[in-house]
Parts: C-alpha cells; sequence; structure tokens
C-alpha cells in the first residue's frame, strides 16, 4: 500500500501546482513578485510571450497524448487476438516528411516570435523625458547612480511613473562591483545579469505607482538570497520632490542634538569613513552604501530589515546577526558609542 500512497501524493501535488499555476496566470492568486501581473512595457511582452510559447506547447502536448491515448484504447490487446507480431512497415514519406516539416514550423514561428521580442526590449527607444540610472550590484547589496542628477543613493531604487501616451521609460546600466549578479523585478522586466567589466542594460517604464519588489537572481556568495530589491514608482512631483531632497548635503553640526554630534565624530574618527560616504562630510568611502539620506530609506541591508533605531543599532553592532558574511565589519564600539552613532544615523534625513 505504501508505493501507492506515494503515488498518489505526488498526483495530489502535481494537480495543486497546475492549479496554482493557472491561478496566478488568471490573476486570482496575487504576489509582489508575480510575473503573471505585468505594470511595465518589458514586463508585458515577456508575459505575452510566455503565454504564446505556452499555448503552442500545451497545443503539442495535447495532439501528442491525444494520439497515445488513441493508439492504446484501438490497438489494445482484446481476447482471440492473434499474439503473433504484426506487419511492420517501413518508409512512409508522408509521415516522415509530417513529423519533419511541423517541428521545423513551429521552432521557426518560436524563434522569429522571441527574436521580435528581445528586439522590442534591447533596441528600444529613448524619448524626451527619459531618467538613466546606474546600477551597481555589490555582495550584497545596489548601488543606484543618477548621473542627470548628480547623487548616488542605495538599495531603494526610485523612478517615476510612465504615461503610455506620454512615454518616460527609465534606463539602467548594469554594472558589477565583484561577481556575477543578477537584476529583476518581475513585475517591471525580465532578469538581467550584471557581469564584471561587461556593462550591461535594460530598461522599465512602470505605468502604475507603487513598491515593487525584486531579487538578484544570480547566486554570488553566501547572502544572495538576502539581496533583495525595492522599486519605488512615484508620481512625477513626488519623484521630483525626492531628487531636491537626495540632491542636498548631510545636515550640519550646530544642527544636530549633542548626541549625533558625539555619533558624527565617532563615524568619523574609525573605519567607517574609509567605506561609506556622506555628503557634506569628510566620509567619502565607495566600498559601501552612501548614507546622506539613510533615513529616507524604508530598509536596511538591501531590504531585510525595517529601518528604525533598534535595527540599525544592531546592525552596527554586529552585521553578521542580519546577513553572517556579509562584508561589513563589527567596529568593536562600546554602548555609549553605539548610542551615539546611532543617533548621527537617524539624523541622515
Amino acid at each position: 500500500m505504501t508505493p501507492r500512497a506515494g503515488n498518489n501524493s505526488t498526483l495530489c501535488r502535481c494537480i495543486a501546482v497546475i492549479f496554482f499555476c493557472f491561478a496566478r496566470a488568471t490573476g486570482q492568486v496575487s504576489s509582489p513578485t508575480s510575473i503573471f501581473s505585468p505594470a511595465s512595457t518589458p514586463a508585458s511582452l515577456l508575459y505575452d510571450l510566455s503565454l504564446f510559447v505556452l499555448a503552442v506547447t500545451g497545443a503539442i502536448f495535447l495532439v501528442v497524448c491525444g494520439m497515445l491515448v488513441y493508439a492504446a484504447i484501438k490497438f489494445r490487446s482484446r481476447p482471440g487476438d492473434d499474439q503473433r507480431e504484426p506487419l511492420q512497415i517501413y518508409g512512409s514519406n508522408q509521415l516522415e516528411l509530417a513529423w519533419t516539416v511541423i517541428p521545423v514550423l513551429i521552432v521557426l514561428v518560436l524563434f522569429l516570435t522571441s527574436a521580435r521580442i528581445i528586439h522590442q526590449i534591447q533596441d528600444a527607444n529613448r524619448p524626451d523625458g527619459t531618467l538613466e540610472v546606474k546600477v551597481i550590484g555589490h555582495q550584497f547589496w545596489w548601488e543606484y547612480q543618477y548621473p542627470q542628477y548628480h547623487f548616488t543613493t542605495a538599495n531603494e531604487l526610485h523612478v517615476p511613473v510612465s504615461n503610455l501616451s506620454h512615454p518616460s521609460p527609465t534606463f539602467l546600466e548594469l554594472l558589477s562591483a565583484d561577481t556575477d549578479h543578477s537584476f529583476w523585478i518581475p513585475r517591471l522586466a525580465g532578469k538581467t545579469d550584471l557581469i564584471p567589466n561587461h556593462p550591461n542594460s535594460t530598461w522599465i517604464d512602470p505605468q502604475e505607482t507603487g513598491v515593487f519588489l525584486g531579487q538578484c537572481a544570480q547566486y554570488c556568495g553566501t547572502q544572495h538570497a538576502k539581496m533583495l530589491l525595492r522599486v519605488v514608482v512615484e508620481s512625477r512631483a513626488d519623484f521630483d520632490r525626492w531628487v531636491k531632497e537626495q540632491t542636498q548635503a548631510a545636515k550640519e553640526d550646530s544642527t544636530l542634538s549633542p548626541e549625533a554630534r558625539e555619533g558624527r565624530r565617532v563615524f568619523n574618527s574609525t573605519a567607517c569613513i574609509n567605506c561609506h560616504s556622506i555628503s557634506g562630510t569628510a566620509a567619502n568611502g565607495r566600498f559601501g552604501p552612501d548614507l546622506t539620506h539613510l533615513m529616507d530609506r524604508k530598509t536596511i541591508a538591501s531590504g531585510i530589515a525595517e529601518n528604525n533605531a533598534g535595527n540599525l543599532r544592531a546592525w552596527i553592532q554586529n552585521p553578521a546577526l542580519f546577513k553572517p558574511g556579509a562584508l561589513m565589519p563589527s567596529m568593536n564600539l562600546t554602548g555609549k558609542e553605539l548610542d551615539s552613532v546611532t543617533a548621527y544615523m537617524l539624523s541622515l534625513q
């Protein structure tokens, strides 16, 4: 009885997976990383292509299964049948031609359709109002440079919403600072690899506001699974307001609380300034995220924890608690120094 139970369980799981995939495809099950609810032109093109390929391969599956069922029923063994081997027939030109030409035509159609979609995505025009962002993948976080506005941020990509009647896409230049990464926001675009010394590119034109989630889709080290993506799509007015805030330097000492000023002194007197950059200060490191407007971000550590005082303090004290193998070291600060540096981080609006 055990093998039969195991087979039934496997069959049930397969059926459940099929129904779940169907529910996703028809929109009955939603997910922030679902490829079945595209919100950008590249994602929509890939979605349409996937449905077309599914329809073609599904039709092939039904035809083959139908022929198998027909053959199994029509030519099944019956009482009184002659048990001798039936007459073998070779060399049917019609069959040979059919199972050669039909698959070739199917492959040709799939090839041409895929090539058209690839051309539409890779050779898209850049209309007026296009935003350009340089994306640099690090172990294990994301750096975003906005060359048109001359500032850098990290982990949370902000872009304006695009109107189909007046498109304002965002073109992304993809670079890697260390090893292979892959930039993937399922609802906005397909996966695109970041390869050292080999610039790559992709683009998005989100047609609705909100936060879109993604993931590094190429194994890049011990914390690959915690190298998350957050794309914040805003109205043009909100995006312009965010850009204006990002171009401002950090607060001056005179505007900081005594504890935050002490934290700034500790920050500038330790190895923190060798890795991190804060506009308007002596900190100009390039190995870690830019912290100029740290508290403008909803998360820390590339999206794995909420950005609040408790998590910030714990992260500064021992990053390995959040990301074992993370390249940021523990600075061995005293409790008072931790409180001061945390207060300074909280001032970086």
